[in-house]
């Protein structure tokens, strides 16, 4: 095969598998899938596979599989990586193609990141144009925030059931257009900790707070407080979030209760900050109750680590990126972006690309009832992960 990039795969060399790739999305989103139970979508994808002629391997880390093709006498393998999880929002559309499963949607765009690979499955099947062996990884669970789907995936073995010299994945951004690619080296996207706090004070009657020790004030003022830990304690050239996502308290506006609770999104990008955040957060809390006359509890959960781009790998992702779509749809450096991804997980175990696919302007955010993964996407995508096996598998084995 020629090392001349235009023999690689164009975006119209997709342009037949449009219609198709878009009703496998728009079915997919119809009948999505919380994490850990995504058995149909799964079998779904399973099928298609074994139809193109993958060797198809099952139940990995729940309800995770691979599609391993191999063709020519290479020695190079690659892995792409798409989850296929949804989340727990009653969706809000009109769609023909809206979620039939109540409380249940795709509002993070994964029924599109799935298709898309499929789409480049078919194509490779298809075509044949390269020589060694890409493994096709669907991951469940990507939205569980602990003990993910990639998490499993490793420990049943991923990597030493399917070796790969470098593992890629993409994820669509919402608020730029569509079609364009973006792309990190380094630290690329943030860790991302849960901390959950009850505070403890004494209950009583509204008209006599003199005989109690209100967990709300307490709650109120601490909100206020954990505003001070990255402002004032993080290195200002750094990049960290503190987050109060929720408080509750009290059942009627004449009774103190005994409790308060509050949980806390906390963000970083590097693991001296991390810790930093950890040991800031845990003692002013303390103290700060403490203070007041209360006593709490605190559980700091570690979510998912920094997602860490490998240079050689994302300047690949890049070129071909860049040669598929031009230099005018690409954008590099970008970020960071706060948001998480256990495809970290798989980062620190082989080098890799996690990037970023415009998902169009003007339409719904992520975790949104209102968004939608955009169509236009389904063949760009596709191309894009075709061309990238194909170049990835031509070069020489280092």
């Amino acid at each position: 095969m020629t090392k001349d990039y235009k023999s690689y795969c164009q975006v119209s060399d997709l342009a037949d598998s449009k219609d198709f790739l878009t009703r496998i999305r728009h079915h997919l989103h119809r009948h999505p899938e919380l994490s850990f139970k995504e058995l149909a979508t799964a079998e779904t994808v399973a099928t298609h596979l074994a139809e193109w002629g993958y060797e198809v391997t099952r139940d990995i880390g729940g309800h995770g599989l691979v599609g391993r093709l191999r063709h020519g006498e290479g020695t190079r393998s690659v892995s792409l990586r798409a989850d296929m999880d949804a989340l727990p929002i009653m969706e809000e559309s009109s769609n023909a193609h809206a979620s039939q499963n109540a409380g249940v949607m795709h509002a993070c765009g994964h029924d599109g990141h799935t298709t898309m690979l499929l789409g480049a499955a078919r194509h490779l099947a298809r075509t044949r144009n390269f020589s060694g062996t890409v493994n096709l990884v669907f991951q469940p669970a990507e939205e569980a925030g602990r003990d993910s789907g990639a998490q499993r995936m490793i420990a049943d073995g991923l990597f030493e059931r399917f070796p790969c010299d470098a593992i890629f994945g993409l994820h669509n951004h919402p608020g730029y257009p569509v079609g364009t690619f973006m792309f990190g080296s380094g630290p690329f996207m943030s860790a991302s900790d849960t901390v959950f706090i009850t505070v403890h004070g004494r209950g009583g009657h509204a008209a006599r707070p003199h005989l109690t020790v209100d967990p709300v004030l307490i709650a109120g003022s601490l909100v206020m407080a954990l505003q001070t830990v990255v402002s004032r304690n993080i290195d200002p050239t750094q990049t960290a979030i503190v987050t109060v996502g929720t408080l509750n308290a009290g059942i009627a506006p004449n009774v103190i209760p005994e409790t308060a609770r509050m949980s806390l999104s906390v963000r970083s990008f590097s693991a001296e900050v991390r810790r930093r955040l950890c040991a800031r957060i845990t003692e002013l809390v303390t103290l700060h109750v403490q203070g007041y006359g209360g006593t709490v509890e605190i559980d700091y959960q570690e979510g998912y680590p920094v997602v860490v781009n490998s240079a050689q790998e994302t300047a690949f992702a890049l070129e071909v990126a860049t040669e598929l779509v031009g230099a005018e749809h690409t954008i590099s450096p970008f970020g960071p972006v706060t948001g998480s991804e256990d495809f970290a997980y798989y980062l620190q175990h082989r080098p890799g690309c996690f990037l970023r696919l415009g998902n169009g302007q003007g339409g719904a955010m992520l975790h949104n009832a209102k968004y939608d993964f955009n169509d236009q996407n389904l063949t760009v995508g596709a191309a894009y992960w075709t061309r990238l096996v194909e170049k990835f598998l031509a070069q020489e084995a280092g």
